[in-house]
């Protein structure tokens, strides 16, 4: 990636477009087709970056030079300051790149680790201890950072330096304890490719992020939109995207609410949601409730389909081999905190969850495999 410098440089000066693509040939003829790679962009368009692809096909996020340099800025104001980055998160997704760019941003060339064969925890910390910069920065997604504590040499190394933004995925309150005892300096954050990254960490937006909570209901729970100066211009060749009607604000598919002193907390997303015998469950909220027991390592919670419930809930885990996985202990605590409809029929476990871009879980693909 670091041979593409030229290219990346170019992303930060508007000097060209372009759009990030992974190793697979048929996954990259499918975003070239899908985005028209090759036919006429704004002038002011630097970087066309893909989705996660929740619904389907990918779609591409629009972004200027302004867009990322404002959200680099606002990354190095909460962070302390500029310093240099380990690259080790795939380069194609948002998350990724602006590892890249945010180094070339403070004048730093970064460091790329080889994931190509899956992420080695022992070379991971040989990378770090060797990054050079004033302060050391990296970004890791949950399923990184379990084996990074499952490695006292990475542990140690990620101790050691400045910032680890973790993000793709929502970070288990297990997991985050287990880091924070560690002394590793987390962050949790959120954002996307439209928002050109991380825009609010651990809660709170970085400088300049606006947030807003469509259509709250009585708990506060409601959709949330996002604006400021790292907003994507819209998608590539879709102008009438319900996501950027107002071209200042970008609505995501994310439930969520905002608490007194503006912290922002993610229940789940809109299209994710369970209807199971006529009533809702947030599969999020049921996860959080399994994930505190000492069996599970992770956790994913779908809806299957149910001739009599309509949809019934299902959870996958992942055990921690600390203690034996009890199904009934697991239904009992999500009973005691959400009643009986939330409890998941079956729990099933795996040797490990599907995932999709950054490290989000792929519950289409639970669905597929289980239905």
């Amino acid at each position: 990636m670091l041979d593409r410098r030229a290219e990346l440089s170019a992303i930060l000066d508007g000097s060209a477009a372009y759009v990030p693509v992974p190793d697979d040939p048929r996954e990259t003829a499918l975003l070239r087709d899908a985005l028209a790679v090759g036919e006429p962009i704004g002038d002011d368009i630097s970087l066309v970056i893909t989705t996660s692809g929740t619904t389907g096909t990918p779609k591409g996020a629009q972004h200027t030079p302004a867009t990322l340099v404002a959200s680099a800025q606002a990354t190095t104001e909460r962070l302390g300051g500029p310093g240099n980055w380990l690259l080790a998160l795939a380069p194609h997704h948002i998350a990724g790149l602006q590892v890249l760019l945010r180094a070339l941003a403070s004048g730093h060339t970064p460091a790329v680790l080889d994931v190509t064969d899956g992420f080695d925890p022992d070379a991971f910390a040989r990378a770090l201890d060797a990054l050079d910069g004033p302060r050391r920065y990296t970004s890791l997604v949950p399923t990184q950072l379990i084996k990074v504590l499952d490695s006292p040499s990475a542990t140690t190394a990620l101790a050691n330096s400045d910032g680890l933004l973790v993000g793709g995925a929502a970070t288990p309150p297990a997991l985050l304890r287990r880091a924070v005892d560690a002394g590793i300096p987390i962050i949790r954050t959120y954002g996307m490719s439209e928002t050109a990254g991380g825009c609010v960490y651990d809660g709170v937006p970085l400088n300049g992020v606006r947030i807003r909570i469509d259509d709250p209901n009585p708990e506060g729970v409601g959709r949330v939109i996002l604006g400021g100066p790292m907003i994507a211009h819209g998608y590539r060749n879709r102008p009438d995207h319900p996501a950027f009607a107002d071209p200042s604000w970008f609505r995501t598919d994310d439930l969520g609410t905002v608490d007194d002193d503006g912290v922002l907390s993610i229940v789940g997303r809109a299209d994710e949601a369970i209807t199971s015998g006529g009533l809702t469950i947030v599969p999020q909220v049921v996860e959080a409730v399994i994930l505190d027991d000492p069996a599970v390592r992770e956790c994913a919670v779908v809806g299957l389909p149910d001739d009599r419930l309509g949809e019934k809930v299902v959870a996958f885990v992942v055990t921690s081999d600390s203690v034996p996985l009890d199904v009934d202990r697991i239904r009992g605590a999500v009973t005691d905190r959400f009643d009986r409809y939330a409890a998941p029929r079956d729990v099933i476990e795996l040797d490990a969850l599907p995932t999709r871009g950054p490290g989000k879980i792929d519950r289409r693909a639970l669905r597929a495999r289980f239905t």
